[in-house]
């Protein structure tokens, strides 16, 4: 049933007014019919989809041109709920360094100042569009998930993390080179994407910054970028990376991280444990500081399933910080895959590959306005104080605040003496 914007939730509605100023009175209503399509529709999220629950008298190519054509910045708009996440996180912040201060050990001496640590982790994501070949921003990209080449869009995502609260960075499309040379723009690599948020991003004060990425953005451009700013720096390697290995008598060789791994005896591991919602795994570590080419002294970390296994699995990663144990090194890898579930909230639930888009520009301004209700979904699963639940529960619970609103809105229709026919040309047409 469709409903109209005047059934909003009171949470939704006030975060809304916050980005009254990024756009005009006719933009702004476009603005909340796409917020409020992501969250009612239940089919694919196409322009048609979220008008057919909307209540509203609003045509398909007013809300085309709105994404395609009126003048509004997607850097505005981040900017707001990123200010937003910065305004409701300082007061938490305060009260987390309180809490470790009220912990430490009294002694003698001045104490250890507190740290608390924010994450900030990059990723990218295919959007498989095998038959939009008039689509703009085109391109061959691997997607992990088919496992191989599809034609599609590159989104770059970053996300930052702090005290179990989410903050999506806004989304930016890749363009390959020869793309970016017939639609003259300026051409970026995801490593200069990446470089580019560590170069600008702001994190709260009080904080400290770790970055968190996959074997792709582990590299020399933006370990550097991420120093220059004081910041730490932890992610994938590569089994064919080259390391220097220092044997006992105080000769060295450098091998490959696979024949490395190979020569650990079953003595040499560790039992750790993988975090997870379920409760975590048991799996075993291996811990040294070492030199990699081009990226210089690191903290490598090996693991694997089962030492004693005749054939194993190794996965490496690396990280700037040279006094983490193998424990501590797990907890923070873990915390990466808050961006991997944020793809699949992308995706599964919001449908940021439903768009049929033509220019490059209405679909970031798509994208950017998904990474705008995750913000509000995360504020509100923060509110609830309920850190277990999924943007999916939330999103429910404010469809069931919408429905309620929305039945006590009939009933008022109907006792201002509007007719049965006249409300269903209302909400049908």
């Amino acid at each position: 049933m469709p409903k109209p914007i005047i059934c909003l939730s009171e949470q939704l509605n006030q975060y809304m007014e916050s980005f009254r100023h990024c756009f005009s009175k006719r933009q702004w209503k476009y603005f909340v019919i796409v917020l409020l399509g992501l969250i009612e529709c239940e089919e694919r999220k196409t322009l048609t989809g979220m008008l057919r629950v909307i209540g509203e008298q609003i045509n398909i190519s007013g809300l085309s041109r709105f994404l395609n054509k009126y003048h509004w910045s997607t850097d505005e708009v981040s900017e707001t709920w990123t200010n937003r996440f910065r305004q409701r996180m300082r007061p938490l912040v305060k009260a987390e360094h309180k809490r470790l201060r009220a912990e430490q050990v009294k002694g003698r001496g001045r104490p250890k100042a507190t740290v608390v640590i924010g994450y900030m982790i990059f990723d990218d994501s295919v959007h498989k569009k095998p038959k939009g070949r008039k689509m703009e921003g085109l391109g061959k990209h691997y997607s992990h998930s088919e496992g191989k080449v599809v034609t599609g869009h590159s989104m770059f995502a970053g996300l930052y993390v702090l005290l179990g609260c989410q903050c999506p960075l806004k989304p930016r499309i890749y363009r390959s080179k020869n793309d970016c040379e017939l639609g003259g723009i300026p051409f970026l690599s995801k490593i200069d994407m990446a470089k580019k948020e560590i170069e600008n991003f702001h994190p709260i004060e009080g904080t400290h910054t770790h970055i968190l990425t996959d074997t792709w953005y582990l590299c020399k451009k933006l370990i550097k970028a991420a120093k220059k700013r004081g910041w730490d720096f932890t992610g994938g390697l590569k089994k064919n990376r080259i390391m220097r290995l220092i044997k006992a008598d105080r000769s060295r060789e450098l091998v490959t991280l696979s024949q490395y791994a190979t020569r650990l005896a079953p003595e040499d591991w560790q039992v750790v444990n993988w975090p997870s919602q379920q409760g975590g795994h048991k799996c075993y570590a291996h811990i040294i500081n070492t030199w990699i080419r081009k990226l210089g002294p690191t903290l490598l970390l090996v693991t694997c399933k089962d030492p004693y296994a005749s054939q194993k699995s190794f996965r490496f990663w690396g990280s700037t910080v040279s006094d983490m144990d193998a424990q501590t090194f797990v907890d923070t890898l873990a915390i990466r895959w808050n961006i991997e579930t944020l793809f699949e909230y992308d995706k599964d639930l919001l449908g940021s590959d439903h768009y049929q888009l033509m220019s490059a520009e209405a679909i970031l301004r798509f994208w950017t306005l998904i990474s705008c209700l995750l913000c509000f979904l995360d504020e509100q699963r923060s509110f609830m104080k309920s850190p277990n639940l999924t943007y999916g529960e939330i999103r429910r619970i404010i469809q069931m605040d919408h429905m309620e609103r929305f039945i006590h809105w009939i009933i008022d229709q109907f006792n201002s003496g509007i007719s049965a026919e006249q409300l269903f040309l209302r909400l049908a047409l």
